[in-house]
Formats: C-alpha cells, sequence, structure tokens
C-alpha cells in the first residue's frame, strides 16, 4: 500500500481496497498484539518524517497522534510551517516538494487542500499522507476493527503504525 507514487497519490484519497484493508489490519493486530508484550520495535529508527500543518488545535490531536505513532517506532518527527500551503506558483510547490522529498521519508499533510496533497506527493517521491492520523481518515475506521483488547485510542495508533511500517519500510 501507498509503494509506487501513483499507489501513493491515490491511496491518499481513496478508501483502501479491501486488499489493503486486510494487509493493514494484519500488521496492525500483529502491533496490538505485541504491544501486550513489550514496547515496539524500532523499526522506523533513523527515519525522518514531516507533517506539514497550522498549530492550531484543530489538528493539534491528529498532529499529536502521528507523532506519537512514528516515535514509538523509532522515527523522528518534525512539526513544519503551515505556510507551505500557502505557496503560490507551481513551481514554488515542486520546489519545495522535492527538498521535502530530501530531508523527509514520509509526509503527513493535516488540513491542506487536497489537490495540493496531490501536487507535493507527484513531486515529493515519498509517501505523502493527507490526514491519516485524522478522525475522519478512512484508517481510523479501521481502528475499530482491531476489537476491545486495547482501547480505541491505542487501536489508531496501531492502524497509523501499520501504514507507517507499510509504506515507508
Amino acid at each position: 500500500m501507498l509503494l509506487p507514487s501513483e499507489s501513493r497519490i491515490a491511496a491518499a484519497f481513496q478508501i483502501p481496497s479491501p486488499e489493503d484493508e486486510v494487509a493493514l489490519l494484519n500488521r496492525a493486530r500483529v502491533l496490538q498484539a505485541a504491544s501486550l508484550r513489550r514496547p515496539p520495535a524500532l523499526q522506523l529508527k533513523g527515519k525522518n518524517l514531516g507533517v506539514l500543518c497550522s498549530q492550531d488545535a484543530e489538528h493539534s490531536n491528529s498532529r499529536a497522534l502521528f507523532e506519537r505513532a512514528a516515535v514509538e517506532l523509532g522515527a523522528r518527527v518534525t512539526s513544519l510551517p503551515r505556510s507551505f500551503s500557502e505557496l503560490g506558483s507551481d513551481r514554488e510547490i515542486r520546489h519545495s516538494a522535492h527538498i521535502l522529498g530530501r530531508f523527509y521519508d514520509a509526509v503527513e499533510c493535516l488540513g491542506m487542500a487536497p489537490e495540493l496533497v496531490r501536487q507535493i506527493a507527484r513531486e515529493a517521491s515519498i509517501p505523502v499522507y493527507d490526514g491519516a492520523a485524522s478522525e475522519s481518515h478512512p484508517t481510523a475506521q479501521l481502528a475499530a476493527q482491531l476489537g476491545e483488547r486495547t482501547s480505541l485510542a491505542d487501536n489508531r495508533r496501531f492502524v497509523l503504525q501499520a501504514l507507517l511500517l507499510g509504506s515507508i519500510v
């Protein structure tokens, strides 16, 4: 899920295919079961992830969820200024997306226009998520399918971690 550039773009804007959902849930179940025994493995150690969003309260929970999910897997997460989403020309966006692709292994975009996220994904050559940590993303609904062994908040984190592992590693 999300590996080739075109798949990465499509997955950010559509509900995952049934096969992708099954794979994502299977990875999340492994993470869930492992969490009951030991801390998560640092499978994203050495990876740098960026979060493009404003600092307002509207996206703070989603940003915190993304950061926790990634950091628990060993990644470093940097919050990037929202001003990126206010770039005017296609040239500026292309240039900035190329820079993101050089410095980060993946980028989460929260509260940005879908067309801008698609453009970043086309140019950055890394996984670009369109609100994967937000409550409205299709992955949030998958968390309920993990059952009640762990809290819904933890289940959301496991699904997000499964997405990160499936698209970055």
